[in-house]
């Protein structure tokens, strides 16, 4: 293919890089091609009506390009790269600190899977960057309009794949910082984006630079070459850069497609609204990344001929918006940029602004405002056509800085001082070597002045030696030293309703709960009942909040008790971020939490467990009787629904307290704990006998199961169950598990189907059978598992474990122990407690008394040495042998039929079955004596 000919403000650039590329590469067609496409960009972004003003993310070469832009000709519409529904948050950052991120939030979708739930999308903004510049102009300038182009927060989702929708992450190292999850999992909106989406060019770059990351290389070639550069080789430079990552790439992707479908998008916004206000192109400034300067979209210009863009409606997700707190680290990780990147371009952006003696623009009575210096006036920005500025540029060799010793020999004795403080041998002769090591860097690296980047290299080849004393390496307190990590903060009137409703409500507590170290707060109920609603919000916030955020160090709050005392760590301005975002999901924390509780019994994978959970939660944090019906009567559904046990553990748990607490608090039971039983009763003997034989349910499941139905027993009678529905599943259960099968005995004896004696014949005959002691743990298993639905059989499981240590000799009793301490360890670690206790009260406290202690289930009953007395005619006696109607229907309805007797000579009571047994033990007639007395 033939090179174009060289025509236009570039042509003769454009036929040297021809040359060039001719000489270089043998071949002329594929890098000319490149190069002279590159020119062509160029030449044809500056050819455009309206202007591009081509910037980089937090770069402060485009902040003081742009605040030298607006002060020589200032425009009057601005347009910006920036999701068009985020426009009325820009208003609010003045009430803000910065950094800090403007953020669209859903969590209620509606043409979104629900999987996707919550969506957040986050744009961060810095004083460090062109963007604000261009933001705090506008919004502080009467008669300028800012007008946002990009497309919608909806939009972003539309053309996003869900496994797509993090931004592309580079080489460079991000944050480990705790600060560095302030954005969450948010989708990123990328101002900007300038980095090249060719692997094996960004690491060609990285070598032959003689750097370790990316964002050294863009401070090195870049950055520092920008900073002093007039308007039009600024913007012929960043223009050319984004036109060479963009030609240069691998193949076309699907990110690829999306961001030419956002330059069409911009440009169709952009050109309807110049028809709709009629506004002068010439008094116009499109603000975008260098990357969407070289577009080549069809609709790119003002003269294009190409129809509008067809913009898709917004789907029916609600989406809440407003601002959250960012940090530097926060920025970094989220977007692929090494640590410390963000920190050291707002230092080189203090310095700049310093050193050119340049006022930025800030929005008036924002927090970060400082009294305005006297500022140079900025150069005139010709109007005219432009000229060729990239020839000169690209031909100059690079100016090199002078080395700055102070600034130097300041920073090496300031990390020495740092580094010893953080428990480093660091002393005067390392402060010497990072000095000569920092300029040994530079010069290695083809610079004069060390970088921040030299200097903390040096520092760690100096002061580290692959040792950390603490929990900062060098190379963070070199971050530290330079700026540290900036956090942002939400002014008060610009956060949600929600969040300053918190605010407002824990102000009896006398803290400044916006600061973000952590703040002790001590409530005394007792002698300031007025603290009683911050402890009740205390307590809301800790459900809702991160685990941090409130946490109780004294007291607590459960069931049926509310702590007189209690301490708070409070760290809210910590975490703003989330304080915030609940905010989006209602006016009030009463409303937030009663929404999430019904969500999480309304969900896909709602149970029977978390339902209770949720109707615990609704008892103990809120005063809403029909909130918890509600709430119990869903769980009824969810457990009529399920047809697996895994969670009767906890249902077991769970519902045996609420029904302790409704039995203390309330004169009856309500209606839906009524209805759990009766449900839980039937539903569990239905799916009893399967549970048994399913290898996948576990012995701690089936126990659980029992132990729901034996000790709710006397409810669901009560209520109207049906215990021969027991009976069926104990008596269809045939399980083969030795620990089920161990379960099962267990629940025939509390039947009455398996007495105590068989049982214990049983385990004596396992025992003696040398083929079944190996599995005898697993039946020891079930049986301290039985202890939850039968705890009666304690005394019997000690009886048997103790008759096997005395019986089994030490070749077999040895292997067996390590498979018994792991089995109980394994299924009944909770159930252990009550056979110690058993096992406390059955044998001897002392060592000599063991030597003469027979064991009680050894042991046989005392025999009568002398008969028993014949007991004595009384009053009793005399009522009923005077009046024996009452008797006789007593007799009736027990089905007797023996005949009344007469009494002896002396007066006594006759003799018979009844007599014979009151008077061989005596001992009970006489204890009911006693008590009918009393």
């Amino acid at each position: 293919m033939t090179a174009p000919a060289p025509t236009g403000l570039f042509g003769p650039l454009r036929e040297q890089l021809t040359e060039a590329a001719a000489a270089f590469a043998g071949s002329p067609d594929a890098l000319a091609g490149i190069l002279a496409g590159m020119v062509d960009d160029v030449d044809r972004a500056l050819r455009e009506r309206l202007e591009i003003f081509p910037v980089c993310h937090h770069s402060p070469a485009s902040a003081l390009a742009m605040a030298r832009r607006l002060r020589a000709r200032p425009p009057k519409v601005i347009y910006l790269e920036l999701c068009e529904d985020l426009r009325p948050l820009l208003d609010e950052l003045r009430n803000c600190r910065l950094p800090v991120a403007v953020q669209a939030f859903a969590t209620e979708l509606d043409g979104f899977p629900a999987e996707w739930s919550p969506l957040s999308v986050v744009a961060p903004v810095t004083e460090a960057s062109a963007e604000y510049q261009a933001i705090a102009y506008a919004l502080d300038t009467p008669g300028v309009e800012l007008v946002l182009v990009d497309r919608s927060t909806d939009h972003v989702f539309q053309w996003t794949h869900r496994d797509d929708t993090g931004p592309e992450r580079g080489s460079d190292v991000p944050s480990s910082d705790e600060d560095a999850g302030l954005h969450g999992d948010a989708v990123g909106v990328e101002i900007g984006d300038l980095r090249p989406r060719f692997a094996e060019l960004e690491a060609h770059l990285l070598h032959h630079g003689k750097v370790r990351h990316w964002s050294e290389w863009w401070d090195q070639y870049v950055e520092r070459p920008l900073a002093d550069a007039d308007h039009d080789t600024y913007r012929q430079v960043m223009v050319l850069i984004g036109s060479l990552f963009r030609r240069l790439r691998p193949s076309r992707s699907a990110r690829d497609e999306r961001d030419e479908d956002r330059e069409r998008y911009m440009w169709t916004r952009m050109r309807q609204h110049l028809a709709e206000s009629g506004a002068d192109p010439a008094d116009c400034l499109y603000v975008c990344g260098a990357f969407h300067a070289a577009s080549r979209v069809e609709q790119f210009g003002l003269d294009s001929t190409a129809p509008d863009f067809p913009i898709s409606p917004r789907t029916g997700t609600r989406w809440r918006y407003g601002l959250i707190p960012s940090s530097h680290s926060a920025i970094e990780a989220q977007f692929g940029l090494a640590p410390g990147t963000v920190s050291i371009a707002a230092a080189n952006w203090t310095a700049a602004v310093s050193r050119t003696r340049l006022t930025p623009y800030r929005l008036a009575g924002q927090r970060t405002e400082k009294k305005g210096r006297r500022s140079r006036a900025a150069a005139p920005v010709p109007a005219g056509p432009a000229t060729d500025r990239l020839s000169g540029f690209l031909a100059a060799p690079p100016v090199l800085d002078e080395l700055d010793e102070a600034e130097l020999r300041g920073w090496c004795v300031d990390i020495v001082r740092l580094a010893r403080r953080n428990g480093y041998l660091a002393s005067t002769a390392d402060a010497i070597a990072v000095f000569e090591t920092s300029i040994l860097l530079a010069n290695l690296r083809n610079r004069a002045r060390p970088t921040p980047y030299d200097f903390a290299d040096a520092a760690v080849t100096c002061i580290e030696k692959d040792v950390v004393p603490g929990r900062r390496d060098v190379r963070r307190l070199c971050e530290i030293l330079l700026g540290g990590d900036r956090v942002g903060q939400v002014g008060y009137d610009s956060l949600p309703p929600l969040a300053r409703d918190v605010l407002d409500r824990l102000r009896p507590l006398g803290l400044d709960l916006e600061r973000r170290t952590v703040q002790r707060a001590l409530l005394d109920l007792r002698a300031a009942p007025a603290l009683a609603p911050c402890s009740d919000l205390l307590w809301m916030l800790r459900h809702l909040l991160p685990a941090d955020a409130a946490r109780p160090i004294m007291g607590e709050r459960r069931l049926g008790h509310r702590s007189e005392q209690e301490s708070w760590d409070l760290a809210l301005g910590r975490n703003q971020r989330a304080l915030i975002e609940l905010g989006y999901e209602g006016v009030t924390v009463e409303q937030v939490l009663e929404q999430r509780l019904r969500r999480a019994v309304r969900g896909p994978d709602a149970t029977a467990a978390r339902a209770l959970a949720a109707v615990e939660d609704a008892i103990r944090l809120l005063d809403s009787p029909r909130l918890v019906d509600e709430l119990g009567a869903r769980a009824v559904e969810l457990l009529a629904a399920e047809r697996t046990v895994d969670d009767a553990p906890e249902v077991l748990r769970r519902i045996r307290r609420l029904l302790a607490h409704h039995r203390t608090t309330a004169p009856a039971l309500p209606a839906w704990c009524r209805a759990f039983v009766t449900t839980g009763y039937a539903h569990y003997c239905t799916l009893l006998p399967t549970a048994f034989v399913d290898e996948a349910t576990g012995v701690r499941q089936v126990g659980a199961m029992l132990g729901f139905l034996f000790s709710m027993e006397s409810l669901a009678l009560s209520l109207g169950c049906d215990r021969s529905q027991l009976e069926l599943a104990v008596a269809q259960a045939h399980p083969e598990a030795p620990a089920k099968l161990a379960l099962l005995w267990a629940a025939r004896h509390q039947l009455g189907l398996l007495p105590l004696a068989q049982l214990r014949d049983q385990c004596a005959e396992m025992l003696a059978n040398p083929l079944v002691v190996p599995a005898f743990p697993q039946y020891l298993s079930g049986f301290v598992h039985a202890l939850e639905p039968v705890p009666g059989l304690a005394p019997f499981v000690v009886e048997t474990m103790s008759a096997a240590f005395a019986g089994l000799p030490d070749p077999v009793l040895l292997p067996w122990l390590p498979t018994l301490i792991t089995t109980l360890r394994e299924h009944g670690p909770e159930l252990v407690p009550l056979l110690v206790r058993e096992a406390e009260r059955t044998f001897p406290a002392t060592l000599p008394a063991l030597d003469s202690w027979t064991p009680p289930w050894a042991a046989g009953p005392a025999p009568s040495s002398a008969p028993a007395p014949a007991a004595a005619a009384g009053p009793v006696h005399g009522l009923l042998m005077a009046h024996p109607e009452a008797v006789d229907a007593v007799a009736a309805l027990l089905g007797c039929a023996d005949e009344w007797q007469p009494d002896g000579d002396d007066g006594t009571p006759p003799g018979g079955p009844a007599s014979v047994l009151v008077a061989t033990h005596p001992a009970t007639a006489h204890a009911v004596a006693v008590l009918l007395a009393d």
